[in-house]
């Protein structure tokens, strides 16, 4: 247990170096910045080590909810847990985000926190990590976008497309698949269900709030074209068409 607290630091450690370092780096940038430089970078390594773990090295998360944690497992949780540590802690201090995604954030810290203490189901939460944590590179590149200026751009919408089609298969469709084996399965710790239960209605929240987005979206596009068809449609005068 020793060793875990450790790695933890670790990390901790590491991510806050990392932040210090993308701002002096990004003097002319905001703090937010830097914080999503950090966060993208968390969100590529962790993505694949995740992916790693739970395609490839397994144990398989969907049958072998509540097997004990191994080695690689505890070390992609452990640089992950300090990753959270550090945004959350970056999130309250700054006052940039809003009840959902601090509940989020406290959420996934109480469930490594018990899956690294109690040395098993390390396997579905890292699958959770996965799906949940592939989304997240292109959230930061739509920022990023943003802020230069090319967001409305077809590298923007293609961003935006695999953004929204990769959470609602991976965490929405990929994560009930998650949720039901550790619900079904007799091996996990009550709380952590009950944990996961809650992490899958946040995750549902997140996707009411995208649902909206893609709305908004689909109707300035929509109203963008109607308006486009009307100014490049001929105009008729006393039944006779006329040109512009």
């Amino acid at each position: 247990m020793v060793s875990i607290v450790l790695e933890v630091t670790c990390s901790l450690v590491v991510w806050l170096f990392l932040y210090t370092c993308f701002c002096y780096w990004n003097k002319h940038h905001s703090y937010e910045w830097s914080c999503r430089l950090v966060t993208l970078l968390h969100g590529v390594i962790v993505t694949c080590l995740s992916g790693y773990v739970a395609l490839l090295d397994g144990p398989w998360p969907l049958t072998h909810a509540g097997s004990p944690n191994t080695s690689l497992q505890i070390r992609v949780l452990s640089l992950t847990l300090g990753y959270f540590i550090f945004d959350l802690g970056w999130c309250l201090y700054f006052q940039t985000e809003g009840n959902l995604m601090l509940f989020h954030h406290t959420l996934s810290i109480c469930g490594m926190i018990m899956v690294l203490g109690l040395g098993k189901s390390a396997t579905e939460v890292n699958a959770v990590v996965f799906v949940s944590e592939i989304t997240n590179p292109l959230l930061q590149t739509r920022w990023f976008l943003r802020k230069m200026g090319c967001y409305h751009t077809f590298l923007g919408e293609v961003v935006d497309f695999f953004f929204v089609f990769l959470f609602l298969v991976l965490r929405i469709g990929g994560g009930a698949l998650i949720m039901y084996a550790m619900v079904t399965s007799p091996d996990p710790s009550w709380l952590l269900k009950a944990g996961g239960l809650a992490m899958y209605v946040v995750s549902l929240g997140f996707m009411v709030e995208i649902s909206c987005f893609v709305r908004r979206k689909m109707l300035k596009k929509y109203h963008s074209w109607t308006s486009l068809r009307s100014r490049n449609a001929p105009v008729k005068t006393n039944g006779h068409l006329t040109a512009h």
